[in-house]
């Protein structure tokens, strides 16, 4: 029983040895929590900004076919829509692309025209998807 007791008395000492109110230092300087890395320099009216979609909430990534359909909240026709679909997946343009079997082909098409098209064509057959 006085073992237990002894142990437990110098545990006990122990922990309260290891509270300090000072920071660890490391030489003479304390330790600092590095910031994530950000977007920085994007203004928030810049081509680049307008050209990423939404963001993803935080937690789960979205899907592929999840970001094309949140781009059909932007007004049809325009160059912002196409922006969306091309931050999601590039283009890549070549001189005489085949059909499109799937929104992946799109980026082949070299007029914004055809792509933005290609693009809704397969956004709007895409069947909606529950939010959760």
């Amino acid at each position: 029983m006085r073992m237990i007791l002894a142990v437990a008395a110098v545990l006990y000492s122990a922990s309260a040895f290891a509270q300090t109110d000072k920071p660890p230092m490391v030489g003479d300087k304390p330790l600092v929590q590095v910031k994530p890395k950000g977007a920085k320099g994007i203004a928030a009216g810049t081509k680049e900004a307008a050209a990423k979609p939404a963001a993803a909430p935080k937690g789960k990534p979205q899907s592929v076919a999840a970001r094309l359909q949140a781009c059909l909240d932007t007004d049809d026709g325009t160059k912002d829509r196409l922006n969306c679909y091309d931050a999601i997946i590039a283009p890549t343009p070549k001189p005489k692309p085949a059909k499109a079997k799937g929104y992946a082909d799109c980026r082949f098409f070299k007029e914004e025209d055809e792509r933005l098209a290609c693009f809704n064509g397969f956004a709007e057959s895409i069947p909606k998807l529950p939010k959760s």
